[in-house]
């Protein structure tokens, strides 16, 4: 285990650190967790990812293909051809799906040829069915000449046998099935989802199907942390809403432990709930804390801590501060422990836009401004979603969010962000 960092100074007050340490203090205690895999029938592996490269057991195609319908030639016997001085060959055979050419094509001659169709012996090349006139049953006009290897596809062409098809770490696209579909694979070994158990911890909080009294409030996190550990890869169980007491509160972190990869509680935003939060991981420890306190808005309270090899974080019990923290603690860590690879897979994330109106910032945190998109001309511009972290609505109303780093006071109107979009 690599050194955990300090969470308090000498007179017990919380030590924040920056965001990017925190990461890395967690991907640190990460990188020695092993990743569990599991072999899967091809059809039930969509949107899972690799545990290993996938190497082809045989050329792709088999045997040079056509890429046209049209007539399998001898290149050299179409040179010069043009609509005005056209070439004559016979047609000596044809060529049809799902079986082996019969015959070759000798000097002078072609075979009609489908799209896929194999090239027959004797063929370099396929003349367009469109470059043709047919001169009768046997014998065809050639108005277009053709190189040798126009309008095939060559043995191995798509994959030489014992070259890669797909990486490690790949999350699995429809495309990379059909990839894996065409080189034969039957089973592939893919990591095993991560499971994220979530307890949502308040005497104030009640289930979301029921009206709250004077001081009490739905349960909102459950379901949206629910929502992104699956849009994340990852499978969600559901251990409730339960009780600020110590020894209740404990008990249901404990069983949680026992049946998850990864932990999360998010509770209110007392004091009180936070330091139990943070006595519960010590007990359960070690190693314990990592950190407590970032310099993040919202998210600040934050807590990342280690039961063994379990990951467990304690979020802000406000819906957007836990979802901030999700997307910047939480998302990785699934992706981490799932094997994901992030160069081995790529999607349009981020978007540039023009910021509509100046946003103040405090020096020496990161901040979190969520925005609405707007297609401007050829443009695209971001408003600010303004709000507090208990309004949920900042969250619904926004396309994505951008950052303003530590060091910054603020941006101005019509400075170029990058925008995080969310799903």
């Amino acid at each position: 285990m690599t050194d955990i960092t300090q969470t308090k100074d000498m007179l017990g007050r919380s030590i924040l650190c920056t965001v990017a340490k925190a990461q890395q203090i967690l991907e640190n205690q990460l990188a020695v967790i092993s990743i569990q895999t599991e072999d899967l029938p091809l059809c039930e592996a969509f949107d899972r990812v690799l545990a290993e490269p996938v190497f082809s057991g045989e050329d792709l195609p088999a045997h040079p293909r056509s890429t046209m319908d049209g007539f399998a030639v001898r290149a050299g016997d179409t040179f010069g051809a043009s609509e005005a001085m056209p070439c004559y060959l016979n047609i000596t055979g044809e060529v049809l799906m799902g079986k082996a050419p019969a015959g070759e094509v000798k000097k002078g001659c072609c075979h009609k040829i489908p799209t896929g169709g194999l090239c027959p012996a004797g063929a370099d090349s396929v003349v367009m069915l469109e470059h043709t006139v047919p001169v009768d049953d046997t014998m065809l006009e050639v108005v277009k000449s053709v190189g040798a290897g126009t309008n095939l596809v060559q043995k191995g062409e798509d994959i030489a046998a014992g070259g890669q098809a797909l990486p490690r770490g790949r999350r699995l696209r429809p495309q990379d099935i059909g990839m894996l579909a065409a080189i034969g694979a039957k089973t592939v070994k893919v990591t095993k989802k991560i499971r994220v158990g979530i307890l949502s911890t308040g005497d104030e909080i009640i289930d979301h199907k029921d009206k709250p009294a004077p001081g009490q409030i739905r349960n909102i996190n459950t379901l949206t942390l629910s929502g992104l550990v699956r849009q994340a890869g990852g499978i969600f169980v559901d251990y409730g809403i339960v009780s600020d007491q110590k020894d209740i509160f404990l008990s249901a972190v404990k069983a949680a432990i026992a049946e998850n990869d990864i932990v999360l509680f998010s509770g209110g935003s007392s004091v009180g709930v936070r330091d139990l939060g943070e006595q519960i991981i010590e007990e359960l420890g070690p190693p314990g804390i990592l950190v407590h306190g970032v310099k993040l808005k919202p998210g600040k309270p934050v807590i990342i801590g280690m039961s063994g090899t379990t990951p467990i974080f304690g979020l802000p019990g406000h819906p957007v501060s836990a979802v901030v923290c999700f997307d910047f603690f939480i998302k990785p860590a699934i992706e981490r422990l799932s094997g994901l690879v992030p160069e081995n897979e790529f999607s349009v994330h981020t978007i540039e836009a023009k910021l509509n109106r100046n946003i103040n910032s405090a020096a020496g945190r990161l901040d979190v401004i969520r925005v609405k998109l707007k297609q401007k001309d050829s443009a695209v511009t971001a408003d600010p979603v303004m709000g507090k972290s208990g309004s949920i609505s900042t969250l619904s109303k926004a396309d994505g969010f951008f950052l303003i780093d530590e060091d910054s006071q603020g941006i101005s109107e019509n400075s170029i962000v990058k925008v995080t979009l969310y799903k």
